[in-house]
């Protein structure tokens, strides 16, 4: 069984949709790339900055809330204070951080990066991505391979595509790493 490898690359963090007290609406917000630390008495607060992309004005995402310095990595504390841009894309990517803070992140712009396969031979795919994100499997399959919903959804139907985990390829979001198996064993 032929073993392959895709990854999927963002090119820039996701962008969120939240309500802007400025433009009075839902709109999209872009992370700055920068943080925000706030002392308070012996607490810190830290946030990443995002702005409107319509009107500019800005919302603080929370990341740490009345957290004592000492417990908080040297480093990384160093990282916040330095506006470290490797740190700011790290938290820009946690879905779940977003969603914590009543954000709804969007699904960033993205590259497939792997070779190209044929569907006639059995295959181990793993799709490997940083960042875990609401990007569904089925999506990336079909883009990649070049398959309608119909087609792809067929070839799940009599088993030729699916999930090693035996999961529900139609739901499965895409995670750190996921494995499909293509062929007929």
């Amino acid at each position: 069984m032929e073993q392959l490898q895709w990854e999927v690359r963002y090119l820039e963090p996701p962008k969120i949709l939240r309500h802007c007290k400025k433009c009075g609406k839902k709109t999209e917000y872009a992370s700055s790339g920068q943080f925000r630390v706030n002392a308070q008495q012996k607490s810190l607060d830290i946030w990443l900055i995002y702005r409107c992309t319509t009107c500019k004005s800005t919302w603080n995402l929370t990341i740490y809330s009345r957290i004592n310095p000492k417990s908080i990595e040297s480093r990384l504390l160093d990282k916040f204070l330095a506006n470290d841009s490797e740190l700011a894309t790290e938290y820009a990517m946690n879905s779940d951080l977003l969603k914590r803070n009543g954000a709804e992140p969007q699904v960033s712009p993205y590259q497939i990066v792997g070779d190209d396969l044929d569907l006639t031979k059995n295959a181990e795919l793993k799709i490997v991505c940083e960042h875990p994100s609401s990007l569904t499997v089925e999506k990336i399959l079909r883009e990649k391979l070049l398959l309608t919903r119909r087609e792809l959804e067929s070839r799940v139907s009599s088993g030729t595509i699916r999930l090693a985990d035996g999961g529900n390829i139609r739901r499965a979001k895409l995670k750190q790493e996921v494995t499909v198996l293509l062929g007929t064993g």
